[in-house]
C-alpha cells in the first residue's frame, strides 16, 4: 500500500499530445530534480503514508512525495536539496519520527 502525492508543475501538462503521461523517455526524476529517500518510523497504513506525504509536500521546493508504510521509506523529489531539519519538522508534525536518510 503506497500513497504518492504529485504536486502540479509550474509549466505545461505532464501528458504528451497523444494523451499519454509517458513520452517514451523514462528518466526517473524530473529534469533538475533531486531525489532523496528518508527512513521514517511509525507508519503502518495508507493513512500514515498520506499524513507524512501531505506534510512533506508543504515544504517549499518539493515536487513529489511517495511514502511506503511497509518499508518506512519516503522518497522525496525536490527542485534543490532540502534541509533535513525541515523534513524532520514535517514528519514530526505528521506524528512520526524521521530516522534519517535511508
Amino acid at each position: 500500500m503506497t500513497t504518492e502525492t504529485q504536486l502540479p508543475q509550474a509549466t505545461g501538462s505532464c501528458c504528451s499530445p497523444s494523451g499519454s503521461c509517458h513520452d517514451g523517455a523514462d528518466s526517473g526524476a524530473p529534469a533538475g530534480g533531486v531525489t532523496t529517500v528518508y527512513q521514517v518510523t511509525g507508519m503502518t497504513c495508507g493513512h500514515c503514508e498520506g499524513a507524512v506525504s501531505e506534510e512533506i509536500s508543504g515544504i517549499e521546493g518539493v515536487t513529489s512525495v511517495k511514502a511506503v508504510a511497509s518499508t518506512g521509506q519516503v522518497t522525496v523529489v525536490s527542485r534543490a536539496p532540502l534541509a533535513e531539519d525541515a523534513v524532520r519538522a514535517a514528519v514530526d508534525e505528521a506524528g512520526y519520527e524521521l530516522v534519517g536518510r535511508a
